[in-house]
C-alpha cells in the first residue's frame, strides 16, 4: 500500500518561480501561449496566477489565444466549479 501524497500548504511562489512559467514549452502540439496559460492555471493559486498574467501580457502573451480545438482558456475554465476568481483575473 502506498502512502498518500502529502498536502502542500504555504508553498512559496516568489517572482522567479512565477516568471519561470513564461519559459514552459508547449504541451504537445498546443499553441505556446495557450499551453502556458493552462499550465499556470492548473498549477497556481489565484493570486499567483494574477501575477503571472501581468508578466505574461507584458511579454506579449495573448490571453485570448485558443487551443488546437479552438477554445480559449476562459472557455475551458468557465465551467469549473471553483474557477470564478481565475475567470475574473483573465477578464481584467
Amino acid at each position: 500500500m502506498r502512502a498518500d501524497k502529502a498536502k502542500v500548504v504555504d508553498e512559496v511562489w516568489d517572482d522567479e518561480r512565477v516568471r519561470s512559467f513564461l519559459d514552459k514549452p508547449p504541451m504537445g502540439d498546443e499553441d505556446v501561449d495557450f499551453s502556458r496559460l493552462l499550465y499556470a492555471y492548473r498549477s497556481m493559486r489565484v493570486e499567483d496566477f494574477s501575477r503571472f498574467l501581468v508578466l505574461f501580457r507584458q511579454q506579449g502573451g495573448d490571453s485570448a489565444t485558443t487551443s488546437k480545438d479552438g477554445r480559449t482558456l476562459l472557455d475551458v475554465i468557465s465551467t469549473h466549479a471553483k474557477s470564478a476568481p481565475f475567470v475574473e483575473a483573465l477578464t481584467q
